[in-house]
């Protein structure tokens, strides 16, 4: 290892490498390409920023003076793409390191002019990489390595033709790293296409998912799912925290729910410009916020310190995402816990995603009010504050409230105070994702009564019903079972409304309609229920079987093949018929008329029209002086004629 990185992790406190930072930097490995999953959280970042050392600074100790970017570092968002850039510049900064960043959101001319003042290693998004490469404001001439990493998730965002576009450009002589949480199909493809003879590299904690993360699955009713939100953040009380919503509208939802009840909240979601989202996460890293709220897509790659708590508001799609989601906790080797609200309609679905992701969660309810009250009086109790001595400045304060108050009461003010500061929790309903069916409780003791009329006079349970507790004064929950039989009907009172029942309807014990109403010695012999005959089964249809009926099987008329007459005579073709003549023009119908003698030929020359009018005479003038016969006097004007012009048409 270069000794300027060596003295950048002492002086971070890195004493130990963790299991993928030791697979990538091994020395037989270097030069090589590589294919790494490990999980979020491992440390992969520092991973391939010592794993590129041979390959940018080769024999020496530090950067030469900086042009084209030696490296690129392809990430999947801004915030990621930011954060890498932050680690990689302290891990190189004794390198003297230059570097630049292209991502989405920020003023592109002050990314061109960083790149033309010259960096060594450039991160970037895939998108505005892209831009920059067809603008041609960026010279990937003299890389060495493409870094991509989350890769799986941006081929998931639709990232895809944007790195084809960037591996394509770049030198066919470089590195490439690919990192990502899993290797599904389309990273496989990707790595084989664009990668020379890449070694898989497959750390000890991908075969054990997230060991540093306890999982919770936690049932709640189909309405409480926002406020088992609430009760879980009470019941850890964890310094930073995130909740996470499938969409920008459950995340808007719950930040403001969680802002009323007291939390210090922030969201992130792909609404938000880059300037809010920066403001958010610094909100969480400098402890101004401990609860964040935001999709999938907007919290990818961010890390978070003390974040102890992953809340899964609404369940992911996919185990993948939740793999991703509850990698923001369990970092660098601290603990973690991931929370999981599971309504009752979501019961399947949660465990499908828990068995493909490999994980094994406790399952349970989630924490009730009662709970959440019993926790805050643990960590009350646990404070280090009862076991501290008196200061000198709290001295006189002490003796004030002693002097003024019994203890009795002192304890009851701090345990006021203490609670002022805490949101109170949710009550929530016991209908849980394990909560069984309640059976039916038993009627008890009852008593029968006959009724003149059953099913021949119409009666029906859904009209004595009414009319048996409008008759006797009686409830729904006083009447048992009803039988309707032909012509009488049975009805079960309970034993203790026989009474009430009995003085209701009065002497004649009648009911509406005049139906005599008769109290029994027992259970009315109803007889059993007749079997109806099974059907017997239906015989397979079988074709050839002969038929089972009367009427005979009509024969069908066998086929007659058409004939074909060997001996025929040829078809004479001067025998067939002339073909049917063309109708005649009318001006070759009177040229014909008028060749027999038939009829006298009308003129074709320029018709006069009316013989007084000035027109037409002078029409006749033109064309006596043109030689054309005339027209017939009084005769209408004939389009098409010889002498005919469009202006002159009528």
């Amino acid at each position: 290892m270069k000794q300027a990185l060596a003295d950048a992790l002492e002086q971070r406190g890195y004493t130990d490498l963790t299991p993928v930072q030791e697979a990538v930097t091994k020395p037989e490995l270097e030069g090589a390409d590589l294919l790494v999953s490990a999980q979020t959280g491992s440390g992969k970042t520092v991973g391939f920023a010592l794993a590129l050392a041979p390959t940018l600074l080769g024999e020496a100790e530090t950067f030469d003076q900086a042009q084209a970017p030696l490296a690129l570092i392809i990430a999947p968002t801004r915030e990621l793409a930011l954060q890498v850039k932050r680690e990689l510049a302290w891990v190189y900064e004794k390198a003297n390191v230059v570097m630049a960043s292209c991502v989405g959101g920020m003023d592109m001319r002050d990314e061109r002019r960083a790149l033309a003042r010259g960096a060594h290693i450039v991160v970037a998004t895939p998108g505005r990489l892209r831009d920059h490469i067809q603008r041609g404001s960026i010279d990937l001439s003299a890389a060495r390595a493409v870094v991509m990493d989350e890769a799986d998730e941006m081929l998931d965002l639709g990232f895809r033709d944007d790195l084809e576009f960037i591996l394509e450009h770049a030198p066919e002589e470089r590195r490439t790293l690919m990192f990502s949480a899993t290797v599904p199909k389309a990273i496989g493809e990707l790595a084989k296409r664009y990668q020379k003879d890449a070694v898989r590299v497959t750390t000890l904690a991908e075969r054990s998912q997230h060991a540093d993360i306890t999982y919770h699955a936690m049932g709640v009713g189909q309405r409480d799912a926002e406020n088992a939100v609430i009760n879980v953040l009470r019941y850890y009380e964890a310094p930073s925290a995130i909740v996470f919503a499938n969409t920008r509208v459950v995340v808007n939802r719950l930040t403001t729910r969680l802002s009323n009840r007291g939390f210090s909240v922030v969201s992130l979601s792909g609404e938000l410009s880059q300037n809010e989202r920066s403001h958010a996460l610094q909100a969480m890293r400098d402890g101004r916020a401990k609860v964040c709220v935001a999709t999938d897509v907007a919290a990818r790659g961010i890390d978070l310190p003390n974040l102890e708590l992953v809340v899964h508001a609404e369940l992911p799609s996919n185990h993948e995402t939740l793999l991703h989601r509850s990698g923001r906790t369990g970092r660098a080797g601290r603990k973690g816990t991931s929370a999981l609200i599971v309504t009752p309609k979501d019961r399947r679905k949660a465990e499908r995603i828990l068995k493909f992701a490999r994980l094994n969660a406790q399952w349970g309810e989630t924490p009730s009010a009662e709970a959440v009250i019993a926790k805050d009086e643990e960590r009350m109790l646990g404070s280090d504050a009862w076991r501290e001595p008196i200061q000198e400045n709290e001295a006189e304060m002490v003796a004030t409230l002693t002097s003024s108050y019994d203890p009795d009461q002192i304890a009851a003010a701090y345990l006021r105070l203490y609670r002022e500061r805490q949101s109170a929790p949710e009550e929530l309903s016991a209908a849980g994702i394990d909560a069984p069916r309640q059976p039916r409780e038993a009627f008890g003791p009852s008593t029968w009564f006959a009724i003149a009329g059953g099913r021949a006079a119409g009666a029906e349970p859904r009209r004595l019903l009414p009319m048996l507790c409008k008759a006797g004064d009686l409830t729904k929950n006083d009447i048992g079972a009803i039988r309707i039989q032909q012509d009488q009907s049975y009805v079960e009172v309970r034993q203790s409304s026989v009474s009430k029942f009995m003085n209701a309807l009065g002497s004649g014990m009648t009911v509406e309609g005049g139906a005599k109403v008769s109290k029994l010695d027992g259970a009315p012999d109803l007889g059993a229920r007749p079997q109806r005959a099974p059907r017997p089964p239906r015989p397979k249809y079988d074709p050839d079987a002969p038929r089972t009926d009367s009427a005979p099987r009509a024969e069908r008329a066998p086929r007659e093949e058409p004939q074909v007459a060997v001996d025929a005579k040829p078809t004479d073709w001067n025998d067939a018929p002339a073909p049917r003549q063309r109708k005649p023009k009318p001006e070759e119908r009177r040229r014909a008329e008028a060749a027999r003698g038939s009829k006298p030929a009308k003129p074709s020359g320029t018709p006069v029209g009316k013989p007084n009018s000035k027109k037409n005479k002078a029409r006749a003038a033109a064309a006596a002086a043109e030689g054309k016969p005339p027209g017939r006097p009084g005769a209408k004007f004939r389009a098409g004629g010889p002498g005919f012009k469009k202006r002159d048409k009528r």
